[in-house]
């Protein structure tokens, strides 16, 4: 799969993503490396290896879930750029 740099274009604006020509020649190449690879990965032969999760064994480590207070509402919306209320006001992503 060829990815160029309309695509990469797209991509970043459906993400709201600007990219400057440097960085967006920069992120395309990136990009069809990392399909490249991919592509070579594809071609290994892999019918023998057994499927595993983690070259090592591993258990999950879980922590005990405690109830705690929240942060104060003043306290999280301090940072915000744009309030209406007590809510977050954000721009329209949907076209």
């Amino acid at each position: 799969m060829a990815i160029d740099k309309e695509t990469v274009k797209y991509a970043a604006k459906l993400a709201r993503i600007e990219l400057k020509p440097k960085e967006l020649e920069k992120l395309s190449l990136q990009l069809q490396d990392t399909l490249d690879f991919i592509d070579q990965l594809k071609k290994l032969d892999i019918k023998e290896i057994n499927p595993t999760s983690h070259i090592l064994p591993m258990n999950n480590v879980f922590r005990e879930d405690k109830i705690k207070d929240s942060l104060p509402i003043k306290k999280v919306l301090d940072n915000a750029p744009a309030l209406e209320r007590n809510f977050f006001v954000v721009p329209k992503v949907i076209e």
